[in-house]
């Protein structure tokens, strides 16, 4: 279990659920069977609209997608899926990441929702990493994939974590600055309700310690991507990221790990498919 305890969980569940009746356009939420377990997803958008599969970050959930869903969801059948072993309501378990789990983990997702042929994806960094492998693996499966922040091109800094040791004896502000340091500006600071969830997760939460497989030029090189980074991220190299994928990366220069609204930009990006 990667919550400290089953009454963290709980609580964590409560609110999420809670936070979930306020999507803001009609959806479908529920549990698609896997061979990793199931796989909490929540749907939105016609039926017959071609399919967009969001996938968020670490120690996150689908919330991420909560101010875009309204945009998106007028052109797509938009699908934001809980990953495996995080805070949301999918199964606890975290697949080998070198390895062909995850990406048959989603060949079981996108079954289960009943899509066939290839889709659209969104991921951000975590996701962004789990979207990026599935490409890989599984070619001609994803059309186009927008990455924000994403895991797996740029060099993942390992001292991030280091001013935690001094900050969290402080409490709630010492949390507050603390996830300000890694992420860049907060949810709350731009919708108080997430914002507020999100320092729950972190109070009940043990997120991931783990370096990410970095990509190849030539597995890029492939794809057909679009990524915008941070500026000011302090959890990944994005100049790295920029230098790598020149043509395919916008960088905001004032932007830290998460980024401030990119809607419009992601899906004046997808419709070009169309």
């Amino acid at each position: 279990m990667y919550f400290k305890s089953a009454a963290g969980r709980d609580a964590v569940h409560e609110q999420y659920r809670a936070l979930l009746a306020e999507w803001p356009v009609p959806n479908e939420q529920r549990l698609v069977p896997t061979g990793a377990g199931d796989t909490f997803v929540v749907s939105c958008g016609p039926a017959d609209a071609p399919p967009l599969v969001l996938l968020h970050g670490s120690a996150s959930t689908s919330l991420d997608w909560i101010d875009d869903v309204s945009a998106w969801s007028v052109h797509y059948r938009v699908h934001a899926v809980d990953l495996l072993g995080d805070p949301g309501l999918s199964a606890e378990v975290r697949p080998e990441l070198d390895s062909d789990d995850h990406a048959a983990w989603l060949d079981d997702v996108l079954e289960g929702l009943g899509i066939q042929g290839s889709v659209l994806m969104v991921g951000s960094s975590l996701g962004g990493w789990i979207g990026t492998d599935y490409a890989i693996r599984r070619p001609g499966k994803v059309r186009k994939l927008a990455l924000l922040s994403p895991s797996g091109i740029g060099r993942q800094k390992s001292l991030i974590y280091l001013p935690a040791i001094f900050l969290l004896p402080w409490g709630r502000w010492g949390v507050l600055q603390t996830m300000r340091l890694v992420a860049g500006p907060l949810p709350s600071e731009r919708r108080r309700d997430t914002g507020e969830f999100a320092l729950l997760v972190h109070k009940h939460f043990q997120p991931r310690r783990v370096q990410l497989p970095i990509f190849t030029d030539d597995q890029l090189s492939k794809l057909d991507l679009m990524v915008i980074v941070g500026g000011r991220d302090r959890m990944l190299d994005s100049q790295e990221t920029a230098r790598r994928l020149p043509n395919a990366t916008v960088v905001l220069p004032n932007a830290g790990h998460v980024l401030p609204s990119q809607t419009e930009h992601v899906l004046n990006w997808l419709l070009e498919d169309r």
